[in-house]
């Protein structure tokens, strides 16, 4: 009860300086979480995991630090994605990745994507950006600005100013 005491005021005055996003507190949040999201079968459909996770009420977002996002479709390969930190309102149909967006396969295939920022549709499994993007295999290296895949498609469709170096494999 004491540090209540000589310590509200100071809280005061740190809350009062910086800005509130997001509402003044948060309704539930965890950290070092596990979100098992099931398909109309049942089945693993996507997991995230994440380091910390809050929903803040007042405008419906919840933040998730250090998110990692597993897409899981049978018979077919499982994407990852990972960020410093994400986004998403509502019920999470769309996710914003924000800072060091990397997103690569599960199943060990050496292709990478990076950017900055990148928007996932959880209902259609589409990933987008009009931010810059660097796509790195084991043969060659691509740059472009702005980004379209579908995931269950396994395609990938670079929108501008495309370039990049490409190594044959060897025979």
């Amino acid at each position: 009860m004491l540090w209540l005491i000589f310590n509200s005021s100071d809280a005061t005055e740190q809350s009062s300086s910086q800005p509130k996003a997001y509402g003044d507190t948060s309704d539930y949040s965890m950290t070092n979480f596990t979100m098992t999201i099931l398909d109309v079968n049942g089945q693993a459909s996507r997991i995230i995991k994440g380091q910390k996770i809050a929903h803040y009420p007042e405008a419906d977002i919840t933040k998730i630090t250090f998110p990692i996002a597993q897409f899981i479709e049978e018979q077919k390969d499982t994407w990852l994605m990972t960020s410093e930190r994400a986004e998403t309102s509502g019920k999470g149909d769309e996710i914003l990745l924000l800072d060091n967006v990397i997103i690569t396969r599960k199943d060990g295939n050496k292709v990478e994507l990076h950017t900055s920022k990148l928007n996932l549709d959880t209902i259609k499994n589409t990933v987008y950006t009009t931010e810059a993007v660097k796509m790195i295999s084991p043969y060659g290296e691509t740059n472009s600005v702005g980004l379209h895949a579908k995931l269950s498609e396994k395609t990938i469709s670079l929108n501008s100013r495309v370039k990049g170096q490409y190594d044959a494999p060897p025979q």
